[in-house]
């Protein structure tokens, strides 16, 4: 239970292969998105902060149980500026008795157009380890694809060849693309496909525009916001059976306030606790603790 909880936390609840009918896009099937060839017109900059809560309920059980934190910085890659994401998330200490958890996700992609570079994934839940390398190869002499060295303690080491398009990411790097959606071009109830890689995999994403809400996150105040949502696949996590949810904050910066998603058992959530570094005013906030921007 405890590792799907964080993991839903280090991947901001990213939702899982959709099925039915989507619609398609001339530009290789990406969701729509603002003008990114230029990173200084991004809804985001380096130095940006967040930190989330993780919460379960299911039962007499209604508690935090874990938490997350995501920074944002700028370096170099073979001579190209880039951004360096790093996503670090753990359960708390008291459920480190039941099932510690240790998520660390990283990622690099270019500052202009945001593509991926490099990945990796370093995991111990419990027993469980799970570690993935990932080397995004456009080079012109091979077909693009991703080179990734993914181990886990399952199954052991493993050097693999995974597809890669346009609009194949990772899941930090396709957080910061998404959140430069072009809204003008959204149309409500559509399902926007793309496409993201872990493990030793290539799955589907989906976004769908559910409309504009104002809600109250617990310890921060009144946020506008949009919500987004998508039903997840069965499996040994997700029911299948009721749609995701996640509300993003409704102004330039587009930062996840609130998600939540059934599971198994019970509910898995999380809020954003603390921010720093955004690039535009926390102005979806109407009521509440002041933005640390």
């Amino acid at each position: 239970m405890y590792r799907q909880i964080i993991f839903l936390c280090a991947v901001l609840l990213m939702p899982l292969m959709l099925s039915g009918q989507t619609k398609s896009w001339s530009e290789g099937g990406c969701v729509p998105v603002m003008d990114i060839s230029d990173g200084d017109s991004l809804a985001f900059q380096a130095g940006e902060k967040f930190s989330f809560s993780i919460h379960y309920e299911w039962g007499a059980i209604d508690s935090d149980v874990g938490w997350a934190n995501i920074v944002l910085d700028t370096l170099r890659v073979n001579g190209v500026k880039s951004y360096h994401c790093m996503v670090y998330g753990r359960t708390t200490r008291l459920y480190d008795l039941f099932f510690p958890v240790r998520e660390n996700f990283q990622s690099w992609f270019t500052y202009d157009g945001l593509q991926p570079l490099r990945f990796t994934r370093n995991t111990k839940e419990g027993k469980y380890r799970a570690e993935n390398t990932y080397v995004y190869r456009r080079d012109g002499l091979l077909e693009d694809h991703i080179a990734a060295e993914v181990y886990t303690s399952s199954h052991g080491d493993r050097s693999l060849e995974l597809p890669l398009d346009r609009c194949t990411f990772d899941l930090p790097s396709l957080f910061y693309f998404a959140r430069n959606m072009d809204f003008d071009s959204v149309e409500p109830d559509v399902k926007y496909p793309m496409t993201f890689a872990i493990d030793d995999d290539v799955y589907n994403v989906y976004f769908i525009l559910r409309g504009r809400e104002t809600i109250r996150v617990r310890g921060v105040g009144t946020v506008n916001t949009i919500r987004f949502s998508a039903k997840l696949i069965s499996g040994n996590v997700f029911t299948g059976e009721e749609d995701l949810s996640v509300w993003i904050s409704d102004d330039e910066n587009r930062i996840p306030v609130l998600f939540e998603a059934p599971i198994l058992v019970g509910t898995a959530s999380g809020r954003i606790t603390d921010w720093s570094g955004l690039k535009h005013p926390f102005s979806a906030l109407v009521k509440g603790r002041k933005s640390r921007n």
